[in-house]
């Protein structure tokens, strides 16, 4: 037997395919915030699969006042896996193939990038699949745009010290925002854009202001409704913020810098006024320090999508370190 060229051509494929990852992870994915490109032939995009892609990916976004898509879909028939489609940040790639799986590779083809492998035996199987790993799937595309937010964000930070001081916070606040209300307990910064604006407040209150026992949803309503009535005012005096409970509002518990916190979306309007928008709020509870942490995003923007202009305010709040 002939051993010495099989292990030579053995060793080559090896070599090849190190290069190859190696490239692959030194080569920078790319695309929009909040946009993912999905693999899979017509037959199926325009079938049910189709359907259940869109109906849990491009799902409306909690909290805006109007319907916005949770995430833009690129249509990618399958013989189009390659060139500059491969560096999207994330790939859904469905089809129909000899065996049921679902596989996630991480920087398969560009860094950083999540690739969602699904694979079916028929139409039944690939929607099975899809509907099982969907909110997983949801949660790290979500995750990783928040990353990538805050990363661009990043290349130009306000200073710090003056927050830093006040609130024992490190927050990193790109440049572009500016100081409105500068308190002895309240932070108000704005960054003003064509036809709108994005808000951070950045306030604290008493630890007790908050009974984990008692109807946590209302004490939140009740106490950033009169945050924007001390602070938040339009032209006149009587304008004061508050929040619209017509619209829906959402409530959740997650983690900010490993501390409990409590995340409150949906609409705010200026009494007295035409002028409403979405916020997002987290109050963090920070025993160490025997306070809440408030931090709250609004954006005001009648004319534009607000999706993501919410979805940067979020970076820079969960990107929040507590001293």
């Amino acid at each position: 037997m002939h051993k010495a060229p099989i292990l030579f051509l053995f060793l080559s494929l090896f070599f090849f395919s190190c290069s190859k990852k190696n490239e692959n992870s030194t080569r920078a994915s790319s695309g929009k915030i909040n946009s993912i490109s999905v693999v899979i032939d017509d037959k199926l995009w325009y079938g049910v699969i189709g359907d259940s892609i869109r109906n849990k990916f491009a799902r409306p976004v909690d909290g805006l006042p109007k319907e916005e898509p949770l995430f833009d879909i690129n249509q990618y028939p399958t013989h189009l896996m390659e060139g500059f489609m491969t560096k999207s940040r994330t790939i859904i790639v469905i089809k129909k193939a000899d065996k049921n799986s679902f596989e996630i590779k991480k920087d398969q083809y560009a860094t950083p990038q999540n690739v969602f492998h699904i694979s079916g035996k028929s139409v039944s199987a690939i929607r099975e699949i899809l509907e099982k790993h969907a909110p997983q799937i949801i949660q790290i595309i979500a995750e990783g745009e928040i990353t990538e937010h805050q990363k661009l964000l990043s290349d130009s930070i306000l200073n710090p010290k003056k927050i830093q001081k006040q609130f024992q916070i490190l927050l990193k606040v790109p440049n572009s925002y500016s100081y409105v209300v500068n308190g002895d307990n309240f932070i108000w910064l704005k960054k003003e854009f064509i036809s709108g604006s994005n808000s951070l407040l950045i306030s604290q209150l008493p630890l007790g202001a908050i009974k984990t026992n008692s109807n946590v949803s209302s004490r939140i309503l009740k106490l950033q409704d009169s945050i924007g009535a001390l602070y938040v005012k339009g032209t006149k005096s009587a304008s004061t913020m508050y929040i619209d409970q017509s619209y829906p509002i959402y409530f959740s518990k997650t983690k900010l810098d490993g501390k409990l916190a409590y995340e409150t979306k949906g609409t705010w309007r200026l009494k007295d006024s035409f002028m409403f928008g979405p916020f997002v709020n987290y109050m963090i509870l920070d025993p160490d320090k025997n306070r809440i942490l408030f931090l709250e995003g609004f954006s005001y923007s009648p004319s534009r999508d607000k999706r993501d202009f919410i979805h940067e305010l979020e970076s820079v709040i969960q990107g929040v370190k507590t001293k």
